[in-house]
């Protein structure tokens, strides 16, 4: 849409700067297309062009689910209709992150050490290693790997293995399985501060869409703090996959549940504040960097040990989400049509259909 309004149709910008830009932006972490909107934005009408492009890119979003978090959290959570139908979303939005596990990884992992990479990744998160040492042994085993330095590549690759069986032995309930989704039974009043450097943290780790912030997301929110359950953090995605806003306009949601308004506001701030950061800052810069070999292999492997992220966080969503022969039934028909229907509609009408599935059941 950014693409054929400037390029096509008003002219502002050549196909060719367009395509440069956005392959800027596809390497550097946070949402691509708000960023690309900053940047253009940038041009047209300096920093306070940008700033205002920005805004005009993620507000309506922001508005909106604001509304609804107040509406759930208010009134939504004591109502069996609307219970029914989150219940029912909350199968369809699992399909839509196992497709979207799929569908980035088949993008990302390009050759055995990429795929080899995401699957110890998963079983390090799975048993619940840091996901910051996940990530950085993924980045420096590939560019060992690269570098034709195989024997480190393959050390690094053995600590991370070595980090996941001691953590899983330090906490045997979780050596063959996702934990306990949607254990904590109470939502707890989050200090503000720390909503928005959970923002700040997934704005910062964000590469390749916003499918990639949901595990570092939930980590902070779910695992990490208890602020929601998993079927609450599922609650937010499904509202995140019917608005017309960008899916990471979820972490509204996340940071309203944790801490009301203010929280809402921060966790928004912190995702969406890289993204102003970073382009604002200087752009010539940006596109000088990222020309780097050695920079593209690392977060080559950062991406890999993402999705690898991922792909665990769909196995804790999977148990919190889908339970009993019908919803596995529903999650089987929501599967078949985001991998059958390649429409940018089907999002939306997975998770709605989906609710109303629910409903119905």
């Amino acid at each position: 849409m950014i693409r054929r309004e400037l390029v096509e149709e008003e002219r502002w910008v050549s196909p060719e700067r367009f395509n440069r830009t956005l392959a800027v932006y596809q390497v550097l972490p946070g949402p691509e297309a708000h960023e690309l909107c900053v940047y253009f934005g940038l041009l047209a009408g300096g920093r306070p062009g940008g700033i205002l492009a920005g805004l005009g890119f993620m507000l309506p979003g922001f508005l909106l689910m604001l509304a609804l978090s107040a509406f759930y959290v208010s009134i939504g959570l004591a109502s069996p209709t609307v219970a029914s139908l989150f219940a029912g979303a909350q199968v369809g939005v699992v399909a839509i992150v196992v497709r979207a596990v799929h569908r980035i990884g088949a993008g990302a992992l390009r050759d055995r050490w990429l795929l080899g990479l995401a699957v110890l990744a998963a079983a390090a998160e799975l048993a619940r290693v840091p996901f910051a040492i996940g990530l950085a042994a993924c980045g420096v085993a590939y560019v060992l790997s690269r570098r034709r330095l195989v024997a480190m590549a393959v050390a690094v690759a053995i600590l991370l293995a070595a980090a996941t069986v001691l953590f899983a032995l330090r906490r045997p309930e979780l050596a063959g399985a996702a934990g306990r989704p949607g254990s904590v039974a109470a939502r707890q009043e989050a200090p503000v501060g720390a909503v928005f450097a959970s923002g700040l943290r997934a704005g910062l780790l964000t590469f390749g869409g916003a499918y990639t912030a949901i595990p570092f997301v939930r980590h902070d929110a779910v695992e990490r703090n208890g602020w929601l359950t998993d079927r609450q953090f599922l609650d937010g995605l499904a509202l995140g996959g019917i608005l017309p806003a960008p899916l990471i306009i979820f972490g509204t949601f996340v940071g309203y549940v944790a801490a009301g308004s203010a929280g809402a506001l921060a966790m928004t701030l912190g995702i969406f504040l890289p993204a102003f950061a970073i382009t604002l800052s200087g752009h010539a810069t940006l596109e000088r960097v990222v020309q780097n070999r050695a920079l593209h292999d690392l977060l080559d492997g950062i991406t890999a040990g993402v999705v690898g992220l991922i792909a665990a966080t769909s196995v804790h969503l999977f148990r919190a989400g889908v339970s009993g022969w019908r919803r596995f039934a529903l999650f089987a028909v929501a599967l078949a049509v985001v991998y059958l229907w390649k429409s940018k509609a089907a999002v939306a009408v997975v998770v709605i259909g989906s609710a109303i599935a629910g409903l119905l059941l």
